[in-house]
């Protein structure tokens, strides 16, 4: 059964300011959505809103993920059924490597499923990074760096795409992973989505600009101003963005 994100009529707060204001959206499995939107539309509001930052006040609507109801999941068992989130901005975790993030990420999400479960086998494991690195083109060595320290823009977000590929969840939001990047950084990245679309992945690319779909051709694009979904369309309403900005769909909205 194809699993989806549900989102109705969702209302969110941030410190008593309403910031999304009524959003429906559906993303399922095997679908490449983009979401666009000029700045303060509440884009980023929404990705950390799934995945459950304290800071986000849901004051109205639903969220229903592969059957579930997603607000009432801490982040981490969103996480667990199989919600994934990009940053836009990743954090760095010095004194962790990147392959050890990724085994204590992976062995939490086995033990969630079955508590008896013993954790991936180090070979098993070692087998698995090298199989996803190789497909993502990327030097076996990057594994063993800490965390995101220091780090280029492109490196972070090629480590982010490296843990999506490695946690395999349902449905993936990607917040701007484009931000920062160079043309080349971009291709990689883009190309390191790409190679992970398939049936069994859902992807929700957040973005400002049309650039990145260039490279990751979405199925469906979405406008969102002033906190709600204002035009869906296909890729060709991206190529109307970038040509003629948001101003045309605040006329129609107005």
């Amino acid at each position: 059964m194809t699993a989806a994100l549900e989102i109705r009529n969702l209302h969110v707060d941030i410190e008593d300011q309403a910031i999304l204001k009524g959003l429906d959206l559906t993303v399922k499995q095997g679908e490449v959505h983009a979401l666009m939107g000029p700045n303060g539309s509440g884009k980023s509001t929404l990705a950390y809103t799934l995945m459950g930052h304290p800071d986000y006040e849901v004051t109205q609507g639903q969220v229903i993920f592969d059957g579930q109801d997603l607000l009432e999941m801490e982040a981490d068992e969103r996480s667990q059924a199989g919600l994934f989130l990009a940053f836009q901005y990743p954090v760095a975790i010095p004194g962790v490597t990147l392959a050890n993030f990724l085994r204590q990420s992976i062995n939490a999400h086995r033990k969630a499923q079955d508590p008896e479960d013993p954790g991936m086998p180090i070979p098993e494991f070692r087998r698995m990074l090298k199989s996803k690195m190789d497909m993502l083109q990327m030097d076996h060595g990057f594994a063993g760096r800490y965390l995101n320290e220091g780090f280029s823009g492109g490196e972070k977000k090629r480590a982010e795409i490296l843990q999506l590929a490695a946690l395999d969840p349902k449905i993936a939001i990607l917040d701007e992973t484009d931000s920062g990047l160079d043309i080349d950084a971009l291709r990689v990245v883009s190309d390191g989505v790409n190679a992970l679309r398939s049936e069994n992945l859902g992807v929700l690319v957040i973005t400002h600009y049309q650039r990145i779909l260039n490279y990751i051709q979405p199925d469906f694009v979405h406008v969102m101003l002033d906190g709600r979904i204002a035009e869906s369309g296909g890729p060709e309403l991206a190529m109307q963005l970038e040509e003629q900005g948001y101003e045309w769909i605040r006329g129609q909205a107005d």
